[in-house]
């Protein structure tokens, strides 16, 4: 089971990703073209955050039934000697969690915004800084897709 979730975690980062770039190309082609904000717009960030959220409880998930969590569980500091331990620990939850929080933060403040212009310099703002936190949370070294390493 612990290998089909990882696959699934795996291969929806894609999605994520991509529901990313909408979100964002949303966001900055209507706050600089001052478009008026419409329902793809709101769209655009709502299935965002929603598949995030589907991400963020897969890899919790997999952190009662990973291995490497269970390793981490034994001994706190033999894993801060590992470096794929230590950024699981450290960093990867910590900023999957953060990222997820600015995502909802620009889908709610901007759905809540006095004006379209400020509609979508919201969105725009905080999908960056919670596409750049998720960048940087990724295990890059992992394979890109299930099954290729």
């Amino acid at each position: 089971m612990y290998a089909a979730v990882l696959g699934l975690h795996n291969l929806l980062r894609w999605v994520v990703l991509f529901l990313a770039a909408w979100a964002l190309f949303r966001g900055y082609s209507g706050w600089m073209r001052d478009r008026p904000w419409s329902g793809l717009d709101r769209q655009a960030g709502l299935v965002f955050s929603i598949v995030f959220d589907i991400q963020i409880l897969l890899g919790l998930f997999l952190a009662f039934i990973s291995p490497l969590v269970q390793n981490v569980l034994v001994g706190v500091g033999a894993a801060m000697q590992a470096p794929h331990s230590r950024f699981f620990l450290i960093e990867h939850v910590p900023l999957m969690l953060l990222a997820l929080i600015l995502v909802h933060l620009g889908s709610s403040r901007s759905r809540n915004a006095p004006d379209d212009h400020t509609k979508h310099r919201r969105a725009a703002v905080m999908y960056t800084l919670g596409t750049l936190a998720t960048g940087v949370a990724i295990p890059w070294w992992r394979a890109l897709l299930p099954g290729l390493g």
